[in-house]
């Protein structure tokens, strides 16, 4: 069937991340529609934070008790259903946003990045658009 055809069921998305839950309701509507997508049965081929939405990423930062973590969320659905969260890397340093690797190849004190999420390189957002049917960007 032709794209402008395709059935909307059993779709294959990509999310693009760029915003950060204390600047932008972009992670938030991101978190919310990546649960809506599974909920009916779709597949996320991978979210992935670019610009200050890899502070969502962020391991060191505590939220107030009352208040709900945009993180977790995301960390929710990457437990319950292998959600790929993965983490620019040049965005990611620019930000301290670091993993194991990057903090000892910068003689950094701390990794910063929680495990549930990944760095990779900025290929990674253009293979995952060639594969997915959609990509849909929350945030600038």
């Amino acid at each position: 069937m032709p794209p402008d055809q395709q059935s909307t069921q059993d779709m294959i998305f990509t999310i693009a991340v760029h915003g950060y839950e204390t600047s932008s309701p972009a992670a938030l509507s991101g978190v919310r529609f990546a649960r809506a997508l599974l909920n009916q049965s779709h597949t996320i081929h991978r979210v992935f934070f670019y610009h200050d939405g890899v502070l969502n990423a962020q391991s060191l930062m505590v939220t107030p008790q009352e208040q709900s973590s945009v993180r977790d969320q995301w960390v929710a659905l990457h437990d319950e259903h292998g959600l790929e969260l993965s983490v620019c890397i040049a965005a990611a340093l620019k930000r301290g946003v670091l993993n194991e690797t990057e903090r000892a190849r910068y003689e950094m004190s701390a990794c910063s990045i929680h495990p549930a999420f990944d760095v990779v390189g900025l290929g990674q957002l253009v293979e995952a658009a060639m594969v997915s049917d959609r990509l849909v960007t929350f945030g600038a």
